[in-house]
């Protein structure tokens, strides 16, 4: 390059360029290696457009009930990928007819409706419309950030083309129809169908299909929920659109147009369950990860079942409420209560209710809490002291007892609820009448760590104190815990592991966890039936007499805590095992003599009376090593003539081997 200064004709200096040849190639040279490391710099990074043969978008996982029934949802995206060929034609041309009309005759680029727009626009002196195909809008959603530039419109372009060169307008269009947004969470037609409409996509009617195709222009202005109106105006002009295009006939869309829009109120699926849907959720995030579970797309099956988790869920609401309103002379603080029923021979959880009301707290008492269960545990000492070779009518002493620490030199002197004592008194009466210091006497002689070992066998997981106040129910428990050890008695003696999923399936159908009954045999079947006829007793005779309005055969056992903090109510028919508690967070009075058969009861009862009100009622397995004589409920001696107080009690016929 050469700059030779000139004198120009006004005087004033300048300077001449005169470029050589070779500083003409150069500059073409470096000018060419800009644009083509500007094209590289921004082109060669565009997405991949062979990457949608392995996409699989975020999709809605569902949990069901028992019978199938669809109980929540969980989702990042509120999404259902379904095939092309289950949406139906009216839906699939309501969409092109309002969003691309020419969406099958051009390649990616309507340049003729982009001609269009931009006329209708530079009129209108706004954006009225827009000239994106089907195409352009996918490659956007998939591809591509919201932002406004023109490189991203050429980039947009380009990948449009790439796309629409790779597959066909079927595809294009079914990638479309289960990605699109459409409001309140809502990706894809499927799960805007099921959310606006309450169907299955495969089911919607003409007008229903114009009310889904008006969403993707604006899904806020145009929701049926929030905007009846616009929503209808913007259907009516979808269904006109329609019948211009020869989509459907001008007959077809009046008929369509006198439809009313849907307005569902929008109803927490899981209201009924939220206590159990957050254990299933817990249980698989551990296992499955948060991703899986939130965007994979699972079919949960589990034990559910609804008419079950609904009386449930009623009986503890009222029962709270009674109690509430008979203690309302003093302050209540949120009184909670707590129901578990399960399935005694597999184990399934069949009903789970964790409080009063899941959204003022999700704190879930029944497998979350550890309480003292009072005397609801004193059924786990009299089936230790029944298979160590103790019988119904074994006498037990019902005398003051006391007990002094030989380290500290403190004493212990444990108490009846009556503050009385009745002399010697049968196994039997002691469990029925709920005595205390019989029950204690008893865990000395059977030995508290066998007690402690038969506490385990029946699922008692948590901590339990080496010493004899473990015979009242000292030491704390879950409900479950203790729900599935008296489940265990009904099962003549097979421990199930509380179980709340049966199937967990991918999204195309693949079987990944299939669950079944985790099984052992905790105690011989002859003393799962003697502790089920002291505990029909107890339902007849003792504290548990509550229950007896039932009228069928039930076994049940009451726990009430020192100054009527926790009251509990354990029981078991043949079909069904249920543990009811009632009491507040922060351990304080219910109220005055709110015991376990006076507070938990009535929830138990209620339950129970609805679940089975159309079964017929069923009886307790007789194990063939057992027969019944007739004795002296006093005394368990064997009854003659002169017997006044007689009763008919089950005896084991030999030792078991």
């Amino acid at each position: 390059m050469v700059l030779e200064p000139f004198l120009p004709t006004d005087g004033r200096i300048n300077l001449k360029y005169k470029p050589s040849a070779m500083t003409v190639i150069l500059l073409l040279a470096v000018l060419g290696g800009a644009v083509s490391g500007w094209i590289i710099s921004h082109f060669t990074n565009l997405p991949q457009v062979q990457s949608l043969e392995e996409y699989h978008p975020s999709e809605v996982s569902r949990i069901f009930a028992d019978d199938g029934t669809l109980i929540d949802e969980l989702f990042i995206e509120r999404r259902e990928v379904v095939p092309f060929d289950r949406i139906p034609n009216h839906l699939k041309v309501a969409i092109i007819a309002v969003e691309d009309s020419r969406f099958y005759s051009h390649h990616g680029i309507d340049f003729k409706g982009v001609s269009r727009a931009m006329v209708r626009n530079l009129f209108a002196g706004r954006i009225v419309e827009g000239g994106s195909t089907i195409t352009q809008q996918l490659s956007k959603v998939l591809f591509f950030s919201p932002e406004k530039s023109l490189m991203r419109k050429i980039k947009e372009a380009i990948v449009t083309l790439q796309i629409e060169k790779r597959y066909t307008k079927n595809q294009i269009l079914g990638l479309y129809l289960n990605q699109i947004y459409l409001g309140t969470g809502c990706y894809g037609v499927s799960a805007a169908s099921r959310r606006y409409l309450g169907k299955d996509v495969s089911d919607i009617t003409l007008s229903e299909a114009a009310l889904l195709a008006a969403l993707p222009k604006s899904p806020g202005k145009y929701s049926p929920l929030s905007n009846p109106e616009e929503s209808e105006k913007r259907r009516n002009l979808v269904l006109a659109r329609m019948a211009e295009q020869g989509f459907i006939t001008s007959a077809d869309a009046e008929k369509a147009e006198k439809e009313p829009v849907p307005i569902r109120a929008y109803q927490p699926i899981s209201k009924n369950a939220p206590y159990f849907v957050q254990e299933v959720v817990q249980e698989l995030e551990s296992r499955l990860g948060k991703k899986v579970l939130y965007q994979g797309g699972l079919s949960i099956h589990t034990t559910l079942n609804l008419r079950l988790q609904k009386i449930a869920q009623e009986s503890v609401r009222q029962g709270l409420k009674t109690i509430a309103e008979r203690n309302r002379h003093k302050p209540q603080a949120q009184l909670q209560g707590a129901l578990v029923a399960m399935d005694p021979e597999n184990g399934q959880v069949k009903a789970l209710v964790g409080g009063y009301d899941f959204a003022t707290s999700q704190f879930d008492r029944a497998l979350q809490a550890r309480r003292q269960p009072g005397s609801a545990f004193k059924p786990m000492v009299y089936v230790t002291a029944i298979e160590k070779g103790y019988q119904p009518s074994d006498i037990l002493m019902d005398t003051p007892l006391v007990f002094t620490d030989p380290q500290t030199g403190k004493t212990w002197s444990p108490r009846n609820y009556s503050h009385e004592f009745t002399g010697p008194v049968t196994l039997r009466r002691a469990l029925e009448k709920s005595l205390n210091i019989p029950t204690v006497r008893l865990l000395q002689d059977v030995g508290i760590q066998n007690c402690v070992d038969m506490a385990r066998r029946l699922g008692i997981e948590g901590p339990l104190q080496p010493n004899l106040s473990l015979a009242l129910g000292t030491s704390e428990v879950t409900l479950l815990e203790l729900t599935a050890a008296y489940a265990t008695f009904a099962a003549q003696g097979v421990y199930s592991s509380p179980m709340l999923i049966t199937q967990v399936y991918d999204r195309n159908g693949r079987i990944i966890e299939n669950h079944q009954p985790e099984q052992r045999i905790a105690l011989d079947e002859d003393a799962a039936f003697q502790i089920t006829y002291l505990l029909e007793g107890v339902v007849q005779s003792g504290t548990g007499k509550i229950a007896r309005s039932l009228n069928r055969p039930v076994a049940a056992k009451t726990g009430t805590t020192d100054d009527y903090s926790d009251a509990w109510f354990m029981g078991y028919s043949p079909e069904l095992a249920v543990g009811a508690w009632v009491g507040y967070d922060v351990r304080m009075p219910i109220g005055p003599g709110e015991t376990g058969s006076m507070a938990a009861g009535p929830i138990w009862v209620s339950f129970m009376q609805e679940a089975l009100e159309h079964k017929a009622p069923s009886y307790f397995p007789i194990p063939s090593n057992i027969v019944f004589k007739k004795i002296d409920a006093r005394n368990g001696e064997p009854a003659d003539s002169g017997t006044e107080d007689v009763i008919e009690e089950a005896f084991r016929l030999k030792r078991r081997p």
